[in-house]
């Protein structure tokens, strides 16, 4: 991939709301530029586009993921199965949807922006199935160790937290660190993300983003998920 045609600026302690720089674009090397130095874009309506690497950081350890109950009640009886880049444009567009009166960062340069890092191997999707039907996804940017999920979905009760069960339990296997949820949010929290000064995330983002990391794509039954049932992987 040739070198990106744009200089983000290094996250500096200062960066108001986490704001590192406007503009660019999303081509894909200015993409895996920003992911590989722990920034991403995120849309915002009527100004250039700005790139973030909010303080603090939310990260998930991928050994550390808490199953609730409910949740393992799901992964017994649901028969749901999962699968890696099966559907990744149409995990996408599902995240993208949301109620009218609702925007969406997602907009459609977004989605084709991820389609093409897809299509070159930096982004991923995990599926969730019921028979043939798509009831849930997450999607986002693997860089090396590391796993930025942009967004997730859910069309049954559980599906998206089955999906990043599913990614980091895949990824652990295959020798994988850390997802990067970027900012915790009270569901991620009860799912064991945490917040990390970003200092801390940027540190760990040097150390990981080299590692040959490569999940395995084939179907899987959700009740693998559920370890040895004391609530935590």
């Amino acid at each position: 991939m040739a070198p990106s045609a744009w200089q983000l600026p290094d996250p500096e302690p200062h960066d108001l709301e986490g704001v590192v720089g406007v503009g660019a674009d999303l081509e894909p090397s200015t993409l895996v530029d920003a992911y590989r130095r722990g920034i991403f874009p995120w849309p915002h309506e009527d100004i250039p586009l700005p790139w973030f690497s909010p303080d603090p950081r939310g990260i998930l350890a991928v050994d550390a993921v808490h199953v609730s109950r409910s949740l393992a009640r799901t992964l017994r009886r649901s028969g749901w199965t999962t699968t890696v880049d099966q559907s990744f444009e149409e995990v996408v567009a599902a995240c993208a949807h949301r109620p009218e009166d609702d925007g969406t960062w997602i907009v459609p340069s977004m989605q084709r922006a991820y389609a093409r890092l897809h299509r070159l191997g930096w982004a991923h999707s995990i599926e969730v199935w019921d028979v043939d039907a798509l009831v849930g996804g997450i999607y986002g940017v693997q860089i090396g160790a590391i796993f930025t999920g942009e967004s997730m979905f859910h069309r049954e009760t559980d599906a998206s937290k089955v999906a990043l069960l599913d990614l980091c339990q895949r990824f652990e296997e295959a020798g994988g660190a850390l997802v990067d949820v970027q900012v915790t949010t009270p569901h991620l929290a009860s799912l064991g993300a945490e917040d990390v000064p970003r200092a801390t995330f940027l540190t760990r983002v040097a150390e990981l983003r080299d590692r040959e990391v490569r999940m395995l794509r084939a179907a899987a039954p959700v009740m693998r998920l559920l370890g040895d049932g004391s609530g935590n992987r």
